[in-house]
């Protein structure tokens, strides 16, 4: 059963602009194959302040999704994951209207940092907000998990444990702030690449430690647990096969950040320093490559958020 726009003495919404920020990982660790032939996977994600823009808004004059983007490069079709979580949401809960969606990017694409994903999310909750679906964070991560493995984490950012293929996800609070410097070395990796690399690499699967299991079961965390803890299973086949992105995770550390890591396969590598000056500091000193982008920003504090 459809719910109606919500009733209400002022004009009902019709526009909304939702935050869609990038994600990186604190810990990576990539576990047994699944039999659906994927990986179970344990991470801490955490959102930091690099965020694209997706705005929305209902159009009486079609029934429609049609989605612009202002990066060229990115198809702006039926392929495009905000497109696929419109169609989604409409499916699920029986509606046609007309959507028109402007996507403003600012993550690097495949970058591992979890842009696209973060663009699906966004525009579930920009949906739901419209339609006044009402639906919770596990409603919506339901819808988002048939789109990308990423997807779920986001409804529940800005700090989270996630598991399974990524749609097992409980929320942590992780105390204090920090700032970030991400450094994006122009080319991406592809994931089914990294992924087959790394099986073929290892001779057995390293079970999860208790260490990281007993980081699991908390609820309240603080910087210093995290980074003493900090590891990404991806690191040594992709540093391998792409030893620029070495570098540059010790160019951060020299640079005074507390951990440096790569995000998700990558290709992008961030360092987390005490502050946000710190950062912006480091991002100001960092010698980038001319095809470097080179971002500071500070860690997320609260969820994906509607701005209007």
């Amino acid at each position: 059963m459809t719910k109606p726009l919500p009733a209400s003495n002022q004009a009902p919404s019709y526009a909304v602009t939702v935050s869609a920020p990038a994600k990186v990982n604190l810990i990576l660790r990539v576990l047994d194959r699944r039999a659906d032939g994927f990986h179970n996977l344990w991470s801490l994600m955490q959102t930091v302040g690099l965020e694209d823009e997706v705005s929305l808004r209902l159009d009486e004059h079609h029934d429609e999704i049609r989605l612009r983007c202002d990066d060229p490069s990115l198809a702006a079709d039926r392929t495009n994951l905000v497109h696929r979580a419109a169609e989604a949401v409409l499916l699920r809960c029986r509606r046609r209207v007309g959507v028109e969606i402007m996507l403003t990017k600012r993550i690097p694409m495949g970058a591992g940092l979890g842009g696209g994903s973060s663009d699906a999310a966004a525009t579930i909750i920009g949906l739901n907000r419209l339609l006044d679906l009402r639906w919770s964070a596990a409603d919506m991560a339901q819808v988002g998990q048939t789109l990308g493995s990423d997807v779920p984490f986001f409804f529940f950012a800005p700090t989270a444990v996630v598991t399974g293929r990524g749609e097992e996800v409980r929320s942590v609070q992780l105390a204090g702030e920090r700032g970030v410097v991400l450094v994006y070395p122009g080319f991406s990796i592809e994931t089914k690449w990294a992924y087959q690399t790394l099986a073929s690499r290892r001779t057995h699967v390293r079970p999860l430690s208790d260490t990281h299991a007993l980081l699991g079961r908390e609820r309240r965390l603080s910087w210093e647990q995290v980074l003493e803890r900090a590891e990404n299973d991806f690191e040594e086949p992709v540093f391998e096969a792409y030893p620029a992105l070495q570098v540059i995770k010790h160019t951060l550390l020299k640079l005074g950040a507390e951990a440096a890591l790569l995000s998700g396969s990558g290709a992008t590598v961030f360092g987390v320093f005490h502050d946000e000056r710190k950062a912006r500091q480091a991002a100001s000193d960092y010698p980038a490559e001319a095809r470097d982008k080179v971002f500071a920003a500070p860690t997320g504090h609260g969820p994906v958020r509607c701005l209007l």
